[in-house]
């Protein structure tokens, strides 16, 4: 399972893929405020590095529920300053954390070679965008908004709208022109969902795999996890390690997370247990 582009190439069947969160955004859910200045951003995407991470994922606009949009100006002004600095000192694959196609083309002008679009291709020239710059490319699953998503979330069957959602957007990408090994898919864990509903889509993630696609997976410090230990944000790093290592053994294969280091020592031993890279 191969999943490349201009810059970057995992063998997935080989390591998990570890993403490591870099948000640069005063409202974030866990982090917000903590690195929204290129030099505390610098500093922690080098500590994120010598963790472990595979890939740096720069957001610059809170999708925690009942986040407001922030302008493509604004968002621009948050990310491009910290990708450019990234790309000068580091090695390792810059993801743009954005749905809004004139903020990935400036991204990947700007040094980042995927784009990480919660909203399956929403806006869209990103399809062709993608395309055009050989970028990777993560489609994710969102019911609404980040300003709605979490108004009493509701599925008649979550598992077949879910799959359809993103069986929809891979094929939309694929007519665009992204190339199959391009793309990865994400089921959208607590965007859009109950603690139930994220519970089951874990225990299903083989299903999405089955779509082709490497799946990844999002669940760090979140609110599912929080409901179902009763811990505050700071204190999920447990579950968040429970969450991830059942979603590795259950089919996923790029987990996005805070915490790099033990989430590194988790997949290891995930990847011994399925055979990856035997």
């Amino acid at each position: 399972m191969i999943w490349s582009g201009r810059g970057f190439h995992f063998d997935l069947s080989r390591r998990v893929a570890i993403m490591g969160i870099l948000n640069v955004t005063p409202d974030s859910f866990a982090d917000g405020g903590r690195w929204n200045t290129t030099e505390r951003a610098l500093a922690h995407a080098e500590e994120l590095i010598e963790q472990g991470a595979d890939i740096i994922d720069v957001g610059g606009e809170s999708s925690r529920p009942g986040a407001a949009p922030v302008s493509v100006d604004e968002e621009k002004q948050r990310v491009l300053p910290v990708i450019e600095a990234l790309g000068a000192r580091f090695a390792v694959p810059i993801s743009i954390d954005t749905y809004k196609a004139d903020v990935a083309r400036a991204a990947l002008d700007a040094g980042a070679t995927i784009v990480n679009d919660i909203s399956a291709l929403s806006d869209a020239p990103m399809a062709a965008l993608a395309a055009e710059r050989e970028a990777g490319l993560v489609l994710m699953h969102m019911q609404g908004s980040p300003r709605d998503m979490q108004n009493d979330p509701w599925y008649e069957d979550l598992l077949a709208e879910v799959l359809a959602y993103l069986r929809n957007a891979t094929d939309r990408a694929l007519a665009a022109g992204v190339q199959r090994e391009r793309i990865a898919i994400d089921p959208g864990i607590g965007f859009g969902k109950t603690a139930a509903h994220n519970v089951e889509l874990i225990r299903h993630l083989g299903r999405f795999a089955g779509l082709g696609f490497p799946v990844l997976i999002g669940v760090s410090r979140k609110n599912f996890i929080g409901r179902l230990t009763g811990q505050e944000i700071t204190d999920r790093l447990h579950g968040t390690i429970a969450a991830v290592t059942a979603a590795l053994l259950c089919g996923a294969r790029i987990v996005r997370v805070h915490d790099v280091a033990p989430t590194r020592d988790a997949a290891r031993v995930a990847e011994a247990i399925v055979g990856v890279g035997a």
